[in-house]
């Protein structure tokens, strides 16, 4: 399709030319651009392309460019952007996308959202640290029959260990891993914790 088709001239007079212009020249990337070449021609003074109303304005001067030469010009741009793509409509996957992302960035923004965010966040941060948990956990129901005592104390371990890493999850990634000198008692505190989670794994 050659866009030069949709470009409309909608007022004419001596120096000063105005185009409709379709959505697509509209986009950023392309009125920029647009913009940016057609200045460039010998004589052209001004040139403003105004997005939110689809509407081209060329000031320029007629002994040193004329209208058919301005034009020709013009065409010229628009087929040469339109082989590059640059006026290729967004796909409609990707537009849905950026609606979806902007309805969830509103409801974030209200009183309710912010809350089932920061429920949804709590909710990854247990998820991360229960695969944590699981690296050291029991062996399964078999050790609750063997030994009751010792497999209820575990299991009260992991989930004392378990709350400790969701409560300070946020510390760790944001704070503690980025400054691990600065927070080196904390971290002595965490492998001390997990040393002696292990001792009391191992057998007697």
């Amino acid at each position: 399709m050659a866009i030069q088709k949709e470009f409309v001239l909608r007022y004419r007079h001596d120096g000063h030319v105005r185009f409709q212009v379709p959505a697509q020249a509209c986009q950023p990337t392309a009125a920029n651009l647009i913009s940016t070449k057609l200045a460039a021609i010998n004589g052209v003074q001004s040139v403003k392309l105004y997005r939110g109303q689809g509407k081209l304005s060329i000031r320029y001067d007629g002994a040193v460019c004329g209208f058919t030469s301005l034009a020709a010009q013009l065409f010229q741009i628009l087929a040469e952007l339109e082989q590059q793509g640059y006026f290729d409509s967004k796909p409609l996957a990707e537009k849905a996308k950026k609606s979806v992302l902007g309805i969830k960035k509103r409801l974030k923004g209200t009183r309710i959202g912010g809350w089932f965010s920061d429920k949804y966040q709590a909710g990854k941060e247990t998820v991360q640290a229960a695969k944590i948990i699981g690296k050291v956990s029991t062996k399964g129901p078999k050790a609750l029959f063997k030994d009751p005592e010792k497999a209820t104390i575990d299991f009260l371990n992991d989930v004392l260990v378990l709350y400790l890493i969701k409560t300070h999850w946020t510390r760790i990634t944001q704070e503690w891993l980025v400054k691990p000198i600065v927070h080196r008692y904390e971290w002595m505190a965490v492998f001390y914790m997990f040393f002696l989670l292990v001792r009391s794994r191992r057998p007697k």
